[in-house]
């Protein structure tokens, strides 16, 4: 554990019967650090959560917190604060009440108590809200004032259990930006659980994604997306998400089903093997009016305005995805050259999914 680390797991495991949620999860983070745990659901990032909280016990490995062990230390010693996807304010109570009803637990002084409020609402300029009850509040205004509840405690660490989900599209988009903001202007630790992998992606100083309850990889978000450690990364990271194409390795030399070959530089040199290539949408090359090295026929596409996304089938019965900057003119049926720069590749071995290239 180096000077500067917050939190540190060791091998941490957690089962229920015959059930293993966490497998051997180790993971170090650092002061003022913002990490964000991003999976499926069922991964797990929700138990780890918890376990970091206090609200469960591992079943076996450490939880150290600024050195001290606290596997046994009750969640409400541990100087943590959580957010949860519910906000859990209490309807009866106005916004100051919920705000100061923890630290009136904790027998802060009235004063103290006052200050903390004060400070809190007009960081989260919410200091006309007040004397309201969380029921006359909007999703974004309650997310506020659970945040706020949070920070009067002063925490070690920020815990943010999917904050966001019971917000519409807009309003998320919103509550990024001032999360990240306030985790500028706070300097806290926090670490962020969440599904949704553009949360992970524009919030995060690394991500940690998580799956089947073990550690996939941990990086900083355009390290995961530009070196992916295997398939299941390189498909969770990104929106569309990569496309995956059946080839296969002869000698030197990968063959895919769609008809592309090329010679790869190999992380290994595995021969004769089935492998998977990976591609971005914008990674693809397209020649609208004219036959590629590759004709593929449109089955649908998206105008977004700024960018088209086109769905197309290869001469292989697979499906592409590509992405285009601006408005063409498509048509469903209609035939488009389309051809992979080498560089842009992506190489999966088909029996773990370990990435090749």
């Amino acid at each position: 554990m180096t000077a500067n680390t917050t939190l540190e797991l060791k091998n941490i495991c957690k089962s229920y019967s015959e059930v293993d949620v966490i497998r051997d999860v180790s993971l170090e983070v650092n002061e003022g650090e913002f990490i964000v745990f991003v999976g499926p659901s069922g991964c797990g990032k929700s138990t780890l959560l918890r376990l970091i909280a206090g609200l469960d016990r591992p079943t076996s490995g450490d939880i150290v917190l600024n050195g001290e062990v606290v596997n046994k230390v009750p969640a409400a010693r541990r100087g943590l604060s959580m957010v949860f996807q519910s906000y859990a304010l209490y309807p009866h109570m106005s916004v100051r009440k919920n705000l100061s009803f923890g630290l009136e637990n904790l027998h802060i002084e009235k004063a103290e108590i006052a200050r903390r409020i004060t400070d809190a609402a007009n960081l989260l300029q919410i200091e006309n809200l007040l004397e309201r009850r969380p029921g006359q509040l909007s999703g974004g205004q309650r997310q506020r004032v659970a945040i706020g509840r949070s920070i009067v405690r002063k925490p070690i660490i920020f815990l943010f259990d999917e904050p966001l989900s019971n917000l519409d599209a807009e309003l998320r988009m919103q509550m990024r930006i001032e999360t990240s903001t306030l985790h500028a202007k706070l300097g806290n630790t926090m670490i962020y659980v969440t599904h949704d992998q553009i949360e992970a992606m524009t919030m995060a100083d690394r991500i940690v994604v998580l799956r089947d309850g073990k550690i996939e990889q941990i990086g900083r978000p355009l390290e995961l997306y530009t070196a992916p450690a295997n398939k299941f990364v390189a498909g969770f990271i990104g929106a569309p998400k990569m496309n995956f194409l059946k080839a296969h390795i002869n000698g030197n030399e990968v063959e895919a089903k769609m008809g592309l070959k090329f010679t790869p530089e190999l992380l290994e040199r595995p021969k004769n093997q089935p492998v998977t290539i990976g591609i971005r949408p914008e990674s693809i090359n397209v020649a609208l009016d004219k036959p590629g090295a590759i004709t593929a026929t449109i089955e649908n596409f998206e105008q977004l305005g700024a960018i088209t996304y086109i769905y197309c089938r290869l001469p292989s019965d697979e499906m592409l995805t590509v992405q285009l900057t601006g408005r063409p003119e498509l048509n469903q049926g209609r035939q488009m050259g389309v051809s992979l720069s080498s560089d842009a590749i992506h190489l999966f071995a088909d029996d773990d999914g370990r990435a090749l290239h």
